[in-house]
């Protein structure tokens, strides 16, 4: 699909106004577009040329009709927190704001759920489940103010998905918007069901080409009750890739386990971070339970096992205020990262967890071979790292998607995926042939077009 033309998009505009006289919130102020056209993927400034913020299913739903039935490009957004371009109008139109969508429309401790609109930030979900002594697990690193409808789109995971799982685990039903502008309700309240086909694991990750989440239903779980964590340092990455591989080997199931290479010691170095002279790299460990004992045993355990793989002496957190410490220089690493060299590309990729060392090691002697420093971390207790290429020089972008590439092909050569909670977006779509069959990628493109025939609901991502 091209950009949208002005005829059609006036037409639009006017019939959006004329079908909510009263609180239509629509701009073409180029100062109020060109922050819609940015996210955290620095993959350019793509604005729109529209921009509705829409309040309500309804809009939502007009705002889809009249895009397909005038051919007028759509692109949902939420906090502009995504790193693969996913919310990036690429082709111009309208971009679909649902920041203002905002309500937590119940709260259900009886039956262990919440409901709430997409624009709801998702730090504010787990303060809400916590108030009644209940847990909502997924915790992206932008988490503070990122929205549960981007989360939707894209499948967040973080940190505790090593123990909980995704963002998609937790989701049990949708009132969604077709890209016809049909609204649908889908999944259910209980914590079972299998009627028909699972069309709530279809719609959650399929990145805004299928569809606008306008309520969620989300589980929630039994909080535990204590949380125990430990800085465990190691004198090299691969000691530490491999203290992972056999602390889950030797049947302990933590509740994260996040990798720190020494390029990301390096960046925060000076924070606040316990590392000990010759340590080449950390892993941040956690345990919970029902009760501080178990907590703790089950963490002791861990750093027992990391011992016997080579790992340097352990700082286990003695209070809230230290688990609070580390944690919060864990999330400083991509933005250090970024002041360590000017420019950096941030990629997720995921391995078998046997495979994380080697996946580490080809990483960064791929980089050594481009001329290019590679730092990787992230939550490689469930093979999931962020490996990041660093740049100085926009010049040197052609050595970056080179290596990138490779990158991509070596993650794929070890049966890994191309991303595991970012998602694919405008960023890595010309990588996804590497990993999925030309068959498989045929029959996501028809169903595509079943759902979106204009084809201009968020075109240019996957697979426009």
């Amino acid at each position: 699909m091209t950009a949208a033309d002005p005829g059609h998009l006036d037409a639009l505009l006017r019939a959006f106004r004329a079908a909510f006289p009263d609180d239509a919130d629509v701009t073409t102020d180029p100062a109020a577009l060109e922050p819609y056209g940015r996210d955290e993927s620095d993959m350019g400034v793509f604005p729109p040329q529209a921009l509705i913020r829409a309040v309500s299913t309804a809009q939502v739903s007009k705002a889809l009709a009249l895009s397909a039935a005038l051919r007028v490009p759509v692109t949902p957004v939420g906090a502009r927190s995504g790193k693969s371009g996913g919310s990036l109008p690429v082709h111009g139109g309208v971009s679909l704001s649902l920041e203002r969508m905002n309500r937590v429309l119940e709260v259900n401790a009886a039956d262990l759920l919440v409901v709430v609109q997409p624009g709801v930030v998702t730090a504010q979900v787990d303060a809400l489940a916590a108030a009644h002594g209940l847990f909502y697990p997924p915790d992206p690193n932008s988490a503070g103010y990122c929205t549960i409808g981007g989360n939707v789109a894209e499948n967040a995971g973080g940190p505790r998905a090593l123990k909980y799982g995704v963002t998609r685990d937790y989701v049990l039903g949708l009132e969604w918007v077709l890209p016809t502008g049909e609204v649908l309700r889908v999944g259910r309240r209980t914590s079972k069901g299998v009627a028909g086909y699972d069309l709530v694991s279809l719609f959650v990750g399929s990145e805004g080409t299928l569809g606008v989440a306008t309520e969620v239903t989300l589980k929630l779980i039994p909080r535990p009750r204590a949380v125990r964590t430990a800085l465990v340092p190691f004198r090299d990455v691969a000691q530490a890739a491999e203290a992972i591989t056999a602390v889950l080997t030797f049947g302990l199931w933590p509740r994260t386990l996040e990798l720190l290479d020494d390029v990301a010691l390096e960046a925060i170095a000076g924070r606040g971070l316990p590392v000990p002279a010759g340590a080449g790299a950390v892993v941040i460990a956690e345990a919970d339970g029902a009760h501080d004992d178990a907590a703790l045993a089950e963490l002791l355990a861990l750093v027992e096992r990391c011992a016997a793989a080579g790992s340097l002496e352990a700082v286990v957190a003695q209070d809230e205020a230290q688990r609070d410490r580390l944690w919060s220089v864990r999330r400083e690493v991509s933005p250090a990262l970024r002041a360590l060299a000017g420019r950096k590309v941030s990629e997720d990729v995921v391995v078998p967890r046997s495979k994380v060392p080697q996946a580490i090691a080809r990483f960064k002697a791929a980089g050594a071979r481009a001329g290019l420093l590679v730092a990787t971390y992230g939550h490689a207790g469930d093979g999931n790292l962020h490996t990041n290429v660093l740049y100085h020089d926009p010049r040197d972008w052609p050595r970056v998607e080179a290596l990138l590439a490779e990158l991509m092909a070596i993650t794929v050569e070890l049966q890994g995926t191309i991303t595991g909670e970012h998602g694919v977006g405008l960023a890595k779509k010309k990588y996804l042939s590497l990993e999925q069959s030309p068959g498989v990628m045929d029959l996501q493109r028809r169903l595509k077009v079943f759902f979106d025939p204009s084809v201009a609901l968020n075109p240019g991502k996957l697979w426009g």
